[in-house]
């Protein structure tokens, strides 16, 4: 059938309407953990710079109970998730999938399941985010529920039990991993090292494993996909080793030793440059290490590593939960006891460091998300702050108080913290503490 040039010239316009809302769509949603190809960036346009004229703390769009937890929110579609420890005040030893109006934030669905803790610290509730992928959401619990329920429903379509299939050397507190979607695999962090089983990889449909690699102890960090020679690379970060993957198969591309100090306390994921060059990585104890990727091959070499004498008298830096970043060639973290630092990545020297960003304590906490040239970032303490980061220094613009910190930390004066990601969806900053999910607006 022959189309003449006046309807072909319709049919392009409406393809061309129908991928750019498609790119809107995927712009206001955060749909795994620290967001789109979990880079921690936020792309929406037309976001304050301060809170002037505005209530403190911020007025909310909407609230909703929750049970305990450190799940940090994801939104897709109409639908914010989350995991936690049974609904608030309820003594029963579950843990739930939750799934929330976006707009609204009126309860749609709800997933709970038995799950008795055993042996793991600080287990107030869940750690890992639900991913959302193609309408199914995933969701892994800290004793080893791993779930893939209906996204829009909350239906079951398989589930997992892992301390059941492996023979798990669970880390002690608990698996943390927030699944990663890739290539048709589902890909967590077992630490089943007896099995050769530190990472698996399940089907997405089906459940059933794929592949698995190593005989390490497992770390808290989630995988990563990044772009290298061309190809998408599943990064993985173990108790002793980080290694690029083929996520179909389990191939191993290349693989750099990070030997722990004390124990595998790598929690924050690794931060990479702009071009996709440079990887860079920070540990509690063991202080940080860059890592070259080559982009004309699936390679990779340690370029620098720096450690302190201790946690205290650290060097670089010894990031311990708030995962650092890379912005405008520097690199940006928060150390062992709150210092927030810039360091040239030529040699990890320090070029400055602040003390006024995040409390100055043991673990001190600051989760932070770029938007453009400002830096957003929600303390241990509720507060959401944005601020400009620049090798000249750090430039406050604003705080204010968003959510109160509610978990309990007997290492604070205050005798409670907040260790929960927010998402930032839309113009909309989504974030939880052991007894509410929030909803702030963020449009100027």
């Amino acid at each position: 059938m022959k189309i003449s040039k006046r309807k072909y010239a319709v049919i392009l316009a409406t393809i061309a309407v129908c991928s750019l809302s498609a790119l809107a769509e995927d712009s206001r949603d955060w749909p795994e953990f620290r967001g789109l190809d979990r880079e921690g960036k936020w792309s929406a346009q037309g976001v304050r710079q301060s809170f002037e004229g505005l209530s403190d703390p911020l007025p909310r769009v909407w609230s909703t109970p929750v049970g305990a937890g450190y799940s940090g929110p994801t939104v897709a579609g109409n639908g914010v998730f989350l995991m936690d420890r049974g609904a608030a005040g309820s003594t029963a030893k579950v843990e739930r999938i939750v799934c929330v109006d976006r707009e609204s934030g009126a309860p749609k669905w709800t997933h709970a399941y038995e799950a008795v803790y055993r042996d793991v610290g600080y287990a107030f509730g869940p750690r890992s985010s639900v991913t959302v992928r193609d309408g199914r959401a995933y969701a892994l619990g800290m004793m080893g529920h791993l779930h893939c329920l209906d996204a829009e429903t909350g239906a079951v379509i398989w589930k997992r039990s892992l301390s059941e299939d492996y023979q798990l050397d669970m880390p002690i507190w608990g698996l943390t991993c927030s699944p990663l979607v890739a290539g048709g695999s589902v890909i967590v962090q077992v630490s089943a090292p007896k099995d050769g089983a530190t990472i698996v990889a399940f089907d997405a449909e089906t459940g059933t494993e794929k592949w698995k690699a190593f005989d390490d102890r497992g770390s808290y960090v989630s995988p990563v996909v990044i772009e290298q020679a061309g190809k998408r690379v599943v990064v993985a970060w173990t108790g002793r080793r980080i290694a690029g993957l083929d996520a179909a198969t389990g191939s191993v591309y290349w693989e750099v030793p990070t030997p722990p100090n004390k124990m595998p306390i790598n929690v924050p994921g690794p931060a990479i440059n702009e071009e996709g060059t440079l990887m860079f990585l920070s540990v509690f104890y063991d202080g940080s290490r860059l890592i070259q990727l080559d982009q004309s091959s699936l390679s990779a070499k340690e370029l620098w590593h720096r450690q302190g004498i201790n946690e205290r008298n650290t060097d670089a830096l010894h990031c311990m939960i708030s995962p650092p970043l890379f912005h405008d060639g520097m690199i940006y973290g928060i150390d062992s006891y709150g210092q927030m630092r810039c360091l040239d990545p030529e040699t990890g020297g320090r070029v400055w460091e602040n003390l006024e960003a995040v409390p100055q304590e043991r673990w001190g906490t600051g989760f932070m998300t770029q938007n453009g040239e400002q830096t957003w970032m929600l303390t241990e303490r509720g507060e959401l702050v944005i601020a400009e980061l620049t090798p000249e220094g750090y430039n406050e613009l604003d705080r204010a108080a968003l959510i109160k910190p509610t978990t309990p930390l007997k290492q604070r004066v205050e005798g409670t913290v907040l260790w929960s990601q927010p998402a930032f969806a839309g113009t909309r900053i989504y974030a939880r503490n052991d007894e509410e999910l929030i909803c702030v607006e963020l449009a100027k």
